[in-house]
């Protein structure tokens, strides 16, 4: 796979250009910073997570994918790969990972002084003693913040979410309408609630009612107009400077959820609210199922939804300086393979395997995901980190740090639909076996 990486042991000067390499591309040079744009990423959706046991102790945004990369590197990599060269990055639930990894992969890239990225925390004040209620909350405590950043328009994107996007195409036609308020749809049907709600739209591309979802109640809409087409929200908001302000401020001081009370409310207000269609691949991880179909789909070498592999639109994540991995006598065949592994005599087919994974003689993975380790383990005298000799591991998602011992056997035995073990370390969804991070499992268990 190939893995595209801010080389922070760089000395990065202070150019008018920023210039990004990797192993695999010539140097991507950016141009002067835009200032007119500044994108803001909410890293989590909230304790109520769909990932959920993957999201025990990390946020959305930080759930591993494909091997090397985490979920928010996919929304980071369209704001490099569309030249917005500030980020404010939200975070809340579980967010320690999602910190760290933000912190550690991006904030190098030093621009005239400026950080590319910046994390905000959730915190508490002596003017609010509350956590972030929302993203509209979330936003409106921030604004001191936001507004030391010269934008006439503020991006405002979900950190979780699977896609490749022109952020500078967004742009264009929120300017060319002129509108306050540009929301992105899915410009394709889709069978299943996004969560963002519905907007009706009219001619020209202007919203004129809004649906909550799932039960589809009209929430706001322009009496008298005729509505045309009804499509998605992603979640993706442009809103001018100015007009967020008044908004957050004035408004719906009281307000905490963009998609459901500030979004909706400008339209009720009568402000200019314009849709922009988005007609390429979207996924928003609805699902633990979602979520192993799109790792099941990085090991693809064609016809690959989301293309892991893009030399023209890459994906950016954090050097981790590791090893190449060690291959003995495996078997290995349309797998993705992080770095640092080892892997002796094993059998390893439609699989992705995460860094520093350790994999024992005769064990045979299929059909799985296997997270990796955050650390080469030094003590001989426990349970290996690892996969074991003889195991069998098939259509399971494996989280960090696991401990599966010699001849274990994870394979949904009674081809269970869905089932809560988690006192003993994993959980069925969709017939998918899912180990919780760190758990153990002795010489001959079977799952």
């Amino acid at each position: 796979m190939a893995l595209f990486t801010f080389q922070s042991s760089i000395n990065l000067k202070l150019h008018s250009r920023l210039t990004v390499t990797n192993s695999q591309k010539p140097e991507r040079r950016f141009s002067p910073p835009n200032q007119s744009v500044a994108a803001v990423v909410f890293g989590d959706a909230g304790q109520q997570s769909r990932l959920y046991p993957l999201t025990k102790r990390r946020s959305e945004g930080a759930v591993p994918v494909a091997g090397s990369y985490r979920l928010i590197d996919a929304v980071i990599s369209n704001c490099i790969n569309s030249n917005i060269t500030k980020v404010y990055a939200l975070t809340q639930f579980n967010s320690t990972s999602l910190n760290s990894h933000l912190s550690r992969a991006y904030s190098a890239g030093l621009l005239a002084n400026q950080e590319f990225l910046e994390v905000i925390a959730a915190y508490q004040s002596p003017e609010d003693a509350n956590w972030f209620q929302g993203t509209a909350d979330a936003m409106r405590r921030c604004l001191w913040v936001l507004e030391q950043h010269p934008a006439f328009d503020f991006l405002v994107l979900p950190g979780h979410h699977l896609y490749k996007m022109d952020y500078q195409k967004l742009l264009e036609a929120h300017r060319n309408n002129r509108a306050d308020v540009t929301v992105s749809v899915l410009g394709s049907a889709r069978d299943y609630n996004t969560g963002f709600g519905s907007f009706n739209v009219g001619s020209g591309n202007r919203v004129i009612g809004f649906e909550k979802e799932p039960d589809l109640i009209p929430v706001f809409q322009v009496q008298g107009s005729k509505f045309n087409q009804k499509f998605s929200s992603m979640g993706i908001y442009v809103i001018n400077r100015q007009v967020m302000i008044k908004l957050l401020k004035e408004s719906f001081p009281k307000a905490n959820d963009l998609k459901n009370e500030v979004i909706p409310g400008a339209i009720s207000l009568g402000l200019k609210v314009h849709a922009y269609q988005f007609d390429g691949y979207w996924e928003d991880m609805r699902s633990i199922e979602a979520y192993y179909n799109v790792n099941m789909e990085s090991t693809k070498k064609t016809n690959m939804k989301y293309n892991f592999h893009d030399r023209d639109f890459p994906l950016y994540t954090l050097p981790r300086h590791l090893p190449p991995s060690l291959v003995t006598d495996a078997a290995i065949t349309s797998s993705t393979i992080g770095d640092g592994c080892i892997l002796n005599r094993c059998s390893i087919r439609s699989s992705v395997i995460g860094p520093r994974t350790r994999v024992g003689d005769g064990a045979v993975i299929q059909d799985s995901v296997i997270m990796g380790s955050d650390i080469y383990q030094q003590s001989v005298h426990e349970q290996s980190i690892g996969v074991g000799d003889g195991s069998f591991i098939k259509k399971a998602i494996i989280d960090k740090n696991v401990r599966i011992g010699k001849n274990v056997k994870i394979i949904n035995r009674d081809n269970v639909l869905e089932g809560n073990n988690e006192t003993n370390g994993y959980i069925i969804k969709s017939g998918i076996v899912v180990v919780l991070r760190g758990a153990v499992f002795p010489d001959e268990s079977i799952l």
